[in-house]
């Protein structure tokens, strides 16, 4: 009878594991198409998977990295034939996101992220820093195995770190703030469905502007930013910074606009430039406005309290 309860308890133990390694085996098929190739090495300026891994472990513990593993290994199969040097990129993808976590959670992160607090540790504990884990080895290993020569290593190491590191910055945010908003009724107010729309429009025209023309005004974006995370917090600011980085990406890898007539390594800096300053600008302003405001609805709740106890303790009041 045990043995029948744990074999009926097996398949939903494995979906979301299942759920996992398909999700961030479609996030490298979409990174792949905006890959760039360093002397035979595939880097991404934006990879989506490991921004969906950081936002798995998160949701459901340590018990996703089985699904991180084999939807790696899927990826790297899309790319090439699978090999031990393969299975050590595996270990570095699957190390650093589980990093991430470990760090968050003994930070006291939340996934509300309604904390200027869980900002910074999402940036640094969450992105900047354990990606420099899968980045180094996994430039060590093509170096090692001969697929990339030394000369290269620091160009493709740091576009490997940015891209990780972009992906839990723009990605993991994007997915929390999507579950937590799941089922959950919004006061329906014509006023702000105007506004998010014009938002979205506004958007999607000034970004194209700023990353096609020949001009420098990859600037204009910020302003957008900036509009979404005041007005709509984390559930602006994230969905806004997504789309400038994809089509800020897409214009770098076509080089036109201000990424042409550049080298390729100065057209990683200028994109992972302003990915990264989008990325934060979004990021800790909305969880800042986040914070305020639920100070400021404390304030107001203990003052509504208060003056209910003034109330009921007046002299002359008849007793109830």
């Amino acid at each position: 009878m045990v043995r029948t309860e744990g074999w009926r308890r097996l398949p939903a133990a494995l979906l979301p594991i299942l759920a996992v390694t398909i999700a961030y085996y479609v996030g490298g098929l979409i990174g792949l198409y905006q890959r760039v190739v360093v002397d035979g090495a595939e880097v991404t300026p934006l990879w989506l998977p490991t921004g969906i891994a950081v936002a798995s472990l998160l949701w459901m513990g340590l018990r996703a990295w089985p699904g991180i593993a084999l939807g790696t290994y899927l990826t790297i199969e899309r790319i090439t034939d699978f090999d031990l040097p393969g299975l050590i990129i595996v270990a570095g993808n699957v190390l650093a996101p589980v990093c991430a976590y470990l760090m968050l959670r003994r930070a006291g992160f939340r996934t509300e992220m309604d904390r200027l607090r869980d900002a910074l540790a999402l940036v640094f504990l969450g992105g900047l820093l354990p990606m420099l884990i899968s980045a180094t080895i996994g430039t060590c290993t093509l170096v090692l195995t001969g697929d990339l020569p030394m000369s290269q290593f620091w160009p493709v190491w740091a576009a490997w770190w940015a891209g990780d590191a972009m992906g839990v910055l723009v990605v993991t945010p994007l997915l929390l703030v999507l579950r937590r908003l799941v089922g959950v009724r919004r006061p329906r107010e014509g006023y702000r469905a105007a506004e998010a729309a014009a938002l979205v429009v506004a958007s999607v025209a000034v970004t194209l502007v700023a990353t096609r023309s020949p001009l420098s005004l990859l600037f204009l974006v910020f302003p957008l930013i900036i509009w979404a995370a005041v007005r709509f917090q984390l559930a602006g600011s994230a969905p806004v910074t997504l789309l400038v980085s994809v089509l800020a990406i897409a214009a770098a890898t076509a080089h036109t606009g201000p990424f042409a007539h550049h080298t390729l390594f100065e057209v990683m800096i200028n994109l992972q430039g302003l990915n990264g300053a989008a990325a934060l600008t979004g990021l800790l302003l909305s969880a800042l406005v986040t914070e305020q405001n639920n100070v400021r609805l404390k304030i107001e709740q203990v003052c509504e309290d208060l003056a209910e106890l003034v109330e009921h303790l007046a002299p002359g009041k008849p007793d109830r």
